[in-house]
């Protein structure tokens, strides 16, 4: 176990109740009962008393309306947020999101008041006043980002940016029980914590799961978490809002709005993406038109589930021939390339279902042979855009975000509704 930290993380106000942090102030006016604080339901996605998380971001138009007072804060906090340290003025604020000067005055009143926004520098007069510039204060808000894998905890602590500033790691046997995964899980994140108070805690560990109750099915390989209520186990045992969601949905919405976004790879925003995960596993994150899709019943994503060879050998669900067990069977012969292979059949067969812009990969296993899984699945997609004659195969890269990818976007589950953004 071990922790590194790799900036400052400031203490903030007590946290609220397990479902939605109890806040007041700029986005404490949706109607929520009793709410008081910064961050007042803003409708964490999975948890009792949430809406939606939006998909506003960055040049979305707000409305001038009191009941949607925390819809265009949101809207204002992103913009800020993606302005970076350089900042964003006022009239700029209000020509991007539609609201007048004087909604865009108030809002960021408040945002000061709140700690959330600061004054970054002037603009060179031109003729007239000089312009306040504003920037988002990143340290004033933090959110664990929590990923449970079947051998391995990772936690990060992201500030407001999504930045990491601080992190453990430890060893973890996800078949050694529910009491046992909760308490070492809860003992990590309050070391992590070293006395902050964060808006909650994201989880994300393989599915599948119900997202929005934070329910647990079959976990692949291990039927015994079937039906353990995760999220409402963990809260009660940390005090804190918990959000739950499969590791590849963490990670692609990690991708559309956090490490995505702050690498400049051109993915986050409107576009249409798989984020492949192949690890100890195989899953997708699917990311349409800018949200995550996480189908009517939660289920989408089951990518290393599909059965492409009717005689295989038998995979961990049930079935024979998955694509999981035949690109996990290749790699524990040595046979990479094979595996690669495989892995490039599922991405064209999501390609040609759902014409999507970019495949990612990434998972512990990706990275142990990055390049010969890239050029592998990238050969298959040229091959199939050659037979179709459609122009250029969809590309293929390496997702964002490393060996802490997936933890970073599991933070992203607490932070993105902040802003408006993907489906939290």
């Amino acid at each position: 176990m071990n922790r590194t930290n790799a900036g400052g993380a400031g203490k903030q106000g007590s946290p609220g109740n397990p479902g939605v942090p109890r806040t007041s102030g700029v986005f404490a006016d949706q109607g929520g009962g009793g709410a008081s604080g910064v961050f007042a339901n803003q409708g964490v996605p999975g948890n009792p008393g949430g809406g939606g998380g939006g998909g506003g971001g960055a040049g979305a138009v707000g409305v001038n309306l009191p009941a949607l007072r925390s819809h265009n804060a949101a809207l204002v906090l992103d913009l800020l947020r993606t302005a970076g340290a350089s900042g964003i003025s006022r009239l700029e604020l209000a020509e991007r999101t539609g609201l007048t000067p004087q909604a865009v005055s108030k809002i960021t009143g408040r945002l000061r008041a709140d700690g959330l926004a600061t004054e970054a520098g002037r603009l060179a007069s031109t003729g007239g006043k000089p312009r306040t510039v504003l920037r988002l204060v990143p340290e004033a808000g933090h959110a664990v980002g929590l990923h449970l894998d079947r051998d391995e905890l990772t936690a990060v602590l992201c500030d407001l940016t999504g930045s990491v500033v601080a992190e453990r790691r430890a060893p973890l046997d996800l078949g050694a029980g529910s009491g046992a995964v909760v308490e070492g899980a809860a003992g990590e994140v309050s070391a992590l914590l070293g006395g902050v108070s964060p808006l909650g805690v994201g989880v994300a560990l393989p599915g599948p799961l119900d997202h929005t109750l934070g329910v647990l099915h079959r976990v692949t390989g291990f039927p015994e978490w079937d039906g353990f209520a995760l999220r409402d186990a963990l809260a009660g045992r940390l005090g804190l809002p918990v959000v739950v969601d499969k590791d590849t949905n963490a990670a692609a919405l990690g991708v559309a709005v956090g490490t995505g976004a702050r690498s400049g790879s051109g993915i986050a925003g409107g576009g249409s993406f798989a984020y492949l995960h192949l690890g100890t596993g195989l899953g997708a994150g699917l990311v349409i038109s800018g949200a995550v899709h996480r189908g009517a019943r939660t289920g989408a994503g089951e990518f290393g589930h599909q059965v492409i060879q009717l005689d295989g050998p038998l995979c961990e669900c049930g079935n024979r021939g998955c694509i999981e067990v035949l690109c996990l069977d290749a790699v524990g012969r040595g046979t990479v390339a094979e595996a690669a292979r495989v892995l490039g059949a599922g991405a064209a067969n999501l390609v040609g279902l759902l014409d999507i812009d970019l495949v990612l990969l990434g998972g512990r296993t990706v990275a142990a042979h990055e390049e010969v899984f890239l050029q592998g699945v990238g050969a298959v997609l040229e091959e199939r855009a050659r037979r179709e004659g459609g122009g250029a195969a969809v590309p293929v890269r390496a997702a964002p975000g490393g060996a802490r990818g997936v933890a970073e976007g599991a933070a992203q589950l607490l932070l993105a509704p902040l802003f408006g953004r993907g489906e939290g």
